[in-house]
């Protein structure tokens, strides 16, 4: 898309994007998506089913997140998981809402098909379903209702269709080369976890021992450790010459178990990435501490967020976009990365531009002080637009090149009437006439021989959001 096109196909674009968030923020995926978070730090691997909703409902959209006990899952011939099989148990009520077009009438559903009941006597149904990518029609999906177990020989169909995006969302945190499920951060640190686990037993032990302690007493015939009960008050007999129940020590200290957990926690943390801004010597961190260390993070997940993009959001949108071209709330948008493509707006998104445009502005600043005379080679419209563009500056805040052209031609009739009517005749008194009037004493001359302003201040860091 041409750049002159851009500010007309904006508000467009704007408007897609504000239809698209406003049924995101009215669904369930903020609760949704939790629970693939969790999957996804835990196993490494999460999956969440993105259906349109019925109509009438406050959103169009309706997540569920699928548990991986639930899913097998495939990579296709594009390296994404997008080959899913799912099955899955529901009620004959939530298989009428699900699936509204299967004939589910009670006689064609017979006991043959009920695989048990839960707790409200409800009889439970078992579901197929399947999702194939096709090159033609996008991704294929079916839906059974099988008998009894998977392996039943009869299955009634619940749905079949096309969809331009799949309703499975799957995505991974990393993987291994030859390996289709992912890997998570607590696999990686699960020694550490389990390590420390064991060592917390042990000190729980050793503290149970240095509580009611280890006794040992003499077998004289009179004491009788069965009946001993420590209590206060109690008296224990013991025969002449004796020592009676005296105490075992321990023969070693177990103090060292605070050194090892300490160490073991720090290892376990900076595996689940819990302590990149922690902190480390000083009470206080300077702000230029903070960027740095969260220059750091953004280069430890940069990987796995670049996955995440590519495997959670671009799905996200597409499937989303496609629900609501569908129902034609949105006009026909297709994300393909050359005439319109998704814009990530999260803060880790927003570093590296960030970091270029810290850089631009240390320059002006620099040829600022340096050599002022030198600023006249900074295209100033150009770099407010550019700085406007790396720190996401909504387009509606600027003006489009018809509107600054509009000033400058209304700015130059204005001066052209105003000029005469504040400069003196030809023939009269003190007053100068054009040859004698100095540059500093027209205010458009001034104006312009007054130096620009250098760009100074630190660069907006606001929190952005998970935006689609």
């Amino acid at each position: 898309m041409p750049e002159s096109a851009a500010p007309e196909v904006a508000p467009v674009l704007d408007n897609a994007a504000a239809i698209l968030q406003s049924h995101f923020d009215r669904s369930n995926f903020a609760v949704e998506i939790h629970q693939c978070y969790l999957d996804l730090v835990t196993v490494g691997t999460a999956c969440l089913q993105f259906e349109e909703a019925p109509l009438g409902e406050p959103s169009a959209f309706r997540f569920t997140a699928v548990p991986l006990g639930e899913a097998v899952l495939e990579e296709g011939a594009s390296g994404l998981l997008d080959i899913c099989f799912r099955q899955s148990e529901a009620s004959l009520d939530v298989l009428r809402t699900r699936f509204p077009k299967a004939d589910l009438k009670i006689p064609t559903l017979s006991r043959e098909f009920a695989i048990g009941e839960n707790d409200k006597g409800e009889e439970r149904y078992s579901v197929l379903e399947a999702v194939l990518p096709d090159p033609a029609a996008g991704y294929r999906y079916r839906a059974l209702l099988t008998e009894g177990t998977v392996g039943g020989d009869r299955a009634i169909e619940l749905a079949r269709g096309s969809f331009a995006a799949s309703p499975f969302v799957t995505f991974r945190w990393m993987k291994a080369p030859g390996e289709s499920y992912g890997r998570s951060p607590v696999m990686k640190t699960l020694p550490d976890i389990k390590t420390a686990n064991k060592v917390v037993e042990l000190v729980l032990k050793n503290a149970t021992i240095a509580v009611t302690g280890i006794w040992q007493a003499d077998d004289d015939g009179v004491l009788n450790p069965a009946t001993v009960k420590l209590l206060p008050g109690t008296i224990i007999p013991k025969a002449v010459g004796s020592s009676g129940l005296t105490p075992l020590t321990a023969p070693g200290d177990f103090n060292v178990s605070s050194i090892v957990l300490d160490d073991i926690r720090r290892r376990i943390r900076g595996g689940l990435l819990a302590d990149r801004l922690g902190q480390i010597d000083s009470p206080r961190m300077t702000a230029t501490e903070v960027l740095e260390r969260s220059s750091e993070m953004a280069r430890l997940i940069g990987a796995t967020y670049g996955r995440l993009q590519a495997e959670l959001m671009l799905p996200l949108a597409k499937r989303g976009l496609s629900i609501l071209r569908r129902r034609g709330e949105v006009p026909d948008i297709t994300i393909d990365g050359h005439q319109v493509d998704l814009r990530i707006v999260s803060p880790i998104a927003l570093h590296r531009q960030r970091a270029e445009a810290q850089s631009a502005i240390q320059w002006l600043q620099l040829i600022a002080s340096a050599a002022p005379d030198a600023m006249g080679i900074v295209n100033k419209d150009a770099a407010a637009r550019w700085l406007a563009k790396a720190y996401r500056v909504p387009d509606s805040l600027l003006k489009t090149p018809d509107e600054i052209e509009k000033e400058i031609t209304t700015a130059s009739q204005m001066a052209a009437g105003i000029l005469p009517n504040i400069m003196p005749d030809g023939g009269g008194g003190a007053g100068m006439s054009d040859s004698t009037m100095s540059p500093q004493s027209d205010p458009l001359s001034r104006m312009a021989a007054e130096p620009s302003p250098s760009v100074t201040g630190e660069p907006f860091s606001g929190a952005g959001g998970h935006h689609v």
